[in-house]
């Protein structure tokens, strides 16, 4: 998928509102699939971006956090852990399956019906830069904060 345009997708965010990806064209945008709200590894996950946010912004990119949780659920959380991006909710888990981000195999025999912790980053023309699907919280964020950082400064 890196160097492949991203599937733009439409989700609604924790307010109800619809985010488009190719909404974001001429931005960098960070994605960060998370398996629950307010749970520990999710907490580090998210609250990691929120520590970084300025850094991201500074480099022309945004952040955006999806889940199978509902909009309530993910309205709450981002207040609680003063979150200042958009979470957006994948109930059906469409675009989290469209992704690779849906489903953790058990031993290659059986898929358990949860996301999969994991990050892509994507350029300003819309193509997958960085990605891990399966990957612990703090490594996505270092992660995704190199790749952009890296993007973002003079070849």
């Amino acid at each position: 998928m890196i160097g492949q345009p991203a599937p733009d997708f439409e989700l609604p965010n924790q307010d109800g509102r619809q985010v488009k990806l190719s909404d974001y064209r001429g931005k960098k945008v960070v994605i960060f699939a998370f398996p629950k709200a307010n749970t520990a590894g999710c907490n580090n996950q998210a609250c990691g971006f929120r520590d970084e946010f300025p850094r991201i912004e500074t480099a022309n990119a945004v952040i955006l956090g999806i889940s199978g949780d509902s909009q309530d659920k993910l309205r709450e959380w981002k207040a609680q852990k003063n979150l200042p991006y958009d979470l957006l909710s994948d109930t059906g888990h469409e675009v989290l399956g469209k992704l690779n981000a849906w489903g953790i195999s058990l031993l290659g025999l059986i898929k358990l019906p949860v996301t999969t912790r994991s990050f892509w980053v994507i350029d300003e023309d819309g193509r997958v830069i960085d990605m891990q699907v399966g990957i612990s919280p703090m490594e996505s964020v270092r992660r995704a904060l190199a790749a952009v950082e890296n993007v973002s400064q003079p070849g």
